[in-house]
């Protein structure tokens, strides 16, 4: 007998039916870490980009996305797949571009997810080191923090979203707690300046919206848990606009607010002497030591929340690739409580074999002596990753754009011109340019004054991932052909 699937889990499949709305934008948005993006991404932005325009910036890409979401999410209510990019891309542009858009998928992801290990490792062994006298070596910390996030990869998907909606509910309590703070402080009084587009457009203007749009990775994840929502056709898109609004509203708030506790005119200069560490020494001296150390805690738990959003993320990926018989089937297979268990493994051991890697490139090979032993996670693992997976996902945007218009091209199917042809003509172009941008500005990225050779090998990575992909793709059409009728149709 066949089981219900509006009952928990089928052993062959992920869980059916248990997400609403709710629970989907919740774990969309703790991909993009509220708490981190704001001490750590804002921070960054006024420090490397030099500009005070940073919450215009950040509003700008906010309209951005929402326009790509509107093609995006009328995609989602013909294409219901865990495979997300991967499926809509192979609908919309064909089957071995779909399996190029799975790799740098896969690239990206993991890229994301494991770079954040090192910013969980770097600020967890040093909050110890600092309150509690507890010399360890940063490494440790991931590996376990690795475990805990596969423990809760391979249980039912409604735990994660019980633990994340927790999480992030506290991130938005100690944010907004502290833009009340930094309000209260406005050591130069409260005014508009940092929202002022003189301040955005000019120089500065691409290094902003890199900055910005990496702050918003994470949140076209709702596709991903098509499969688990309890009305796909109208939960994805929901939860997709949901996420865009309160991310975009969130950090144009905090971008200005942040700005106005430190003052407009001292913000750039102390964002490059104290970095992501700004906000806690700023909450240190206005409000004590003691509500700065809880917001530190806080600051690791939302960084706990971002890796298991991209872990959860990458584990149906390989769910999804392993149905369809491009990878492997063993990456198929499921709990019976529907979750894929496979994928989440598969996801657990590159994270351990890319932590190791970096721990021995720094121990063994010398990286502590180029980059510090105590900042070398945080200038490497995290940085060099993250940009990576930043890179990666944008230029997927840009192309599923593109998707969309093919898969709408015969037939409109009762939707509007703005939401088949125009709206993902203006955000593919807008968004293939801010690509371009994070691919000029690489080295920036990357801790460089000037670029190297050495800068663009992860750049090409995840392109090389694309062609492999694509060349996969064209293999299987001779070689498959039952295969490569189902590539992006795992669930028609």
């Amino acid at each position: 007998m066949e089981p219900d699937p509006n009952k928990g889990a089928s052993p062959a499949g992920l869980s059916q039916r248990t997400l609403g709305v709710p629970a989907i934008t919740l774990m969309v948005i703790a991909a993009s870490a509220p708490l981190t993006g704001a001490a750590g991404g804002v921070a960054t932005a006024y420090a490397v980009s030099g500009s005070k325009g940073v919450p215009l910036g950040i509003f700008i890409v906010a309209v951005i996305l929402a326009v790509f979401a509107v093609g995006y999410s009328a995609m989602s209510r013909f294409i219901t797949n865990a495979g997300a990019f991967y499926s809509y891309i192979a609908q919309g542009l064909g089957r071995p571009l779909g399996v190029g858009a799975a790799l740098i998928a896969l690239v990206a992801y993991n890229a994301m997810q494991v770079g954040i290990y090192g910013l969980f490792g770097f600020q967890l062994a040093i909050f110890l080191g600092a309150k509690f006298g507890i010399a360890s070596p940063w490494w440790l910390w991931i590996v376990l923090c690795i475990v805990v996030v596969g423990v809760l990869g391979v249980n039912k998907i409604d735990l994660s979203a019980k633990v994340l909606g927790t999480l992030v509910a506290f991130e938005f309590v100690v944010v907004l707690f502290f833009d009340v703070v930094a309000l209260a402080a406005a050591p130069e009084g409260i005014d508009t300046v940092t929202l002022q587009p003189a301040e955005l457009f000019g120089p500065a203007l691409g290094i902003v919206l890199v900055f910005s749009v990496a702050s918003f990775m994470g949140f076209e994840g709702a596709a991903i848990y098509g499969e688990e929502a309890k009305d796909p056709k109208r939960t994805i898109s929901r939860a997709t606009f949901a996420a865009i609004a309160i991310i975009g509203i969130f950090y144009t708030f905090t971008a200005w607010a942040f700005s106005i506790g430190i003052g407009p005119g001292q913000i750039v200069a102390q964002a490059r002497e104290r970095g992501p560490d700004l906000m806690f020494v700023f909450m240190g001296k206005q409000v004590g030591t003691l509500v700065a150390d809880v917001m530190m805690l806080l600051f690791l738990t939302s960084v706990f929340a971002a890796l298991q959003s991209f872990h959860n993320a990458v584990a149906r990926y390989f769910f999804s690739l392993g149905r369809e018989g491009v990878l492997p089937a063993w990456f198929a297979q499921t709990s019976r409580h529907g979750a894929p268990w496979a994928g989440s493994v598969a996801q657990t051991a590159i994270a351990l074999v890319l932590t190791i890697g970096f721990a021995l490139y720094g121990i063994v090979f010398g990286g502590y002596a180029t980059w510090g032993e105590e900042l070398f996670p945080v200038l490497t693992m995290f940085t060099w990753l993250t940009n990576t997976g930043a890179m990666g996902l944008t230029l997927l945007m840009a192309v599923i754009a593109l998707a969309v218009i093919g898969f709408f091209r015969a037939s409109r199917r009762g939707l509007t011109l703005w939401s088949t042809f125009a709206a993902p003509v203006v955000s593919g172009l807008l968004l293939l340019w801010i690509f371009v941008q994070i691919l000029v500005n690489f080295h920036v990225q990357m801790g460089q004054e000037r670029p190297t050779l050495g800068t663009y090998v992860l750049p090409l990575v995840v392109l090389l991932a694309g062609v492999v992909g694509v060349f996969w793709g064209l293999r299987l059409r001779t070689s498959n052909p039952a295969v490569y009728r189902r590539i992006g149709h795992g669930t028609d």
